[in-house]
């Protein structure tokens, strides 16, 4: 499935645009996947400014690591600084992995709580390997077609376990919004972007069921994408 490329100036601007999107989403109410990364956190920081009612969303988490919530590590801590604490009426529902927990324990109820679940939007970022969510590269997790949550492997930080939602769960949404930034991220973009589906590249194969799938990148991110 094909991907729109919206390329922006800069990083700033690239995390305002994804702002945008969340906000108009928090509008109009639903559920809405978010992502950890210092990109989102400026999404968030630009969302909270332009709509600072959440009252009708509901918020989930595309990944998570196995940290306690208030660990400066956590995804859900991130959000809750940049979006949740500035918000004037908080989300109906914030839907946190309980990283707390064990692995297994906490992908298994995060699955059962996500059953019937289409996302509004579903935020991702997009790492240098092709990763996405905590889906890395080759990872078994690719290959679920059940379950909607799992255990990961830590990939790139061999210290903390993660739990991550799978295909059919980051797929399974109206938008999928990737937000890209940085010359690091530019050649996983390429192939994220503009390439073959491969398990090698992890990001390739998330799409948009029956929906749109969007990239947001600046112009470093971008730079070996097709004109």
């Amino acid at each position: 499935m094909s991907v729109e490329l919206i390329v922006l100036d800069d990083e700033r601007e690239a995390a305002r645009a994804a702002g945008e999107i969340l906000s108009d989403a928090a509008r109009h109410g639903g559920h809405i996947a978010l992502s950890g990364g210092s990109t989102p956190q400026h999404a968030y920081e630009a969302a909270a400014e332009l709509e600072p009612s959440w009252g009708k969303a509901e918020l989930w988490w595309g990944d998570e690591r196995c940290v306690p919530p208030d660990d400066e590590r956590s995804n859900f801590r991130l959000a809750e600084r940049s979006l949740i604490e500035r918000l004037t009426e908080p989300p109906r529902a914030i839907h946190r992995v309980k990283g707390e927990a064990e692995p297994d324990d906490a992908a298994a109820a995060y699955s059962a709580e996500l059953r019937d679940v289409r996302f509004a939007v579903n935020l991702l970022g997009l790492g240098p390997d092709g990763h996405t969510a905590s889906l890395f590269p080759n990872s078994p997790a690719l290959d679920e077609t059940e379950r909607l949550a799992v255990a990961a492997d830590p990939g790139l930080d061999p210290r903390v376990t993660r739990v991550t939602l799978t295909p059919p769960a980051l797929c399974n949404a109206e938008l999928v919004l990737f937000l890209v930034a940085g010359e690091v991220k530019a050649e996983a973009a390429a192939r994220a972007f503009a390439g073959p589906e491969s398990r090698t590249t992890p990001a390739s194969m998330i799409r948009a069921q029956g929906g749109l799938t969007v990239a947001i990148l600046d112009r470093a991110a971008a730079a070996l994408l097709p004109a």
